[in-house]
């Protein structure tokens, strides 16, 4: 198999995710219509049974009701059968007490192709990759780790409430948000569309300077 092969058609963000039916821990499932109405984050893991994976998947649980509040949902995946699934889950809930509850694909390398999942130095398991998906289907985040790091959980929680948090008030979010090193818990304001709109933002209290000007959720500069 080519390089070529082995990366796939990979999406970029601001595509529609694509229909896909596939196999899970719950059942068939077709993707993207089982989170109709709802945001959700899909994530590729390298193996069942492995160490790092497992504190992703305890993680990820323990963060599930934060997720849900945010109306997302979780489905994980990698290139093991659904056997292996059911024991692995099973072995987590027997051995550290968490209990996983959201689907996770089987699959058999054809939807980690399609979506970029398969790193081509890598052999065939699948990178960690997330995939975060909007209600309305659209791809709006992707993020690569390599199969030696795990993720961090809390930066994919605050990544769908970052994007979720602009969409509906039509801003920025700084570095980190909310708890960024210069402003804090404010939000960067979308940059003037005139002079004379760039040179009133200059004598604002809430302005570095014209192109950089941040504000409360809700407030005005």
């Amino acid at each position: 198999m080519s390089e070529e092969d082995m990366r796939g058609g990979i999406p970029l963000i601001g595509d529609k995710f694509p229909e896909i039916e596939v196999q899970t821990t719950q059942g068939m499932m077709k993707l993207p219509d089982a989170f109709k109405g709802k945001w959700f984050v899909l994530f590729s893991h390298p193996a069942d049974f492995t160490p790092v994976c497992t504190t992703e998947f305890v993680a990820f649980q323990k963060r599930s009701e934060r997720f849900k509040n945010l109306n997302c949902g979780l489905i994980g995946l990698s290139i093991d059968q659904v056997f292996s699934h059911i024991k692995w889950i099973e072995w987590i809930k027997d051995n550290l007490q968490v209990e996983i509850t959201f689907p996770i694909i089987a699959d058999h390398g054809n939807m980690a192709k399609k979506m970029g999942m398969i790193h081509p130095n890598k052999a065939s398991n699948t990178v960690r990759a997330v995939f975060i998906v909007d209600d309305k289907a659209t791809i709006r985040a992707m993020i690569y780790y390599p199969q030696e790091v795990g993720r961090s959980i809390d930066e994919v929680l605050r990544a769908v409430d970052a994007l979720q948090m602009t969409d509906e008030k039509k801003v920025a979010a700084p570095e980190n948000w909310p708890r960024n090193e210069l402003i804090g818990d404010e939000v960067i304001v979308p940059p003037p569309r005139d002079v004379k709109s760039a040179m009133e933002r200059k004598k604002g209290p809430n302005c570095y300077d014209w192109w950089f000007c941040h504000k409360k959720l809700g407030g005005k500069i």
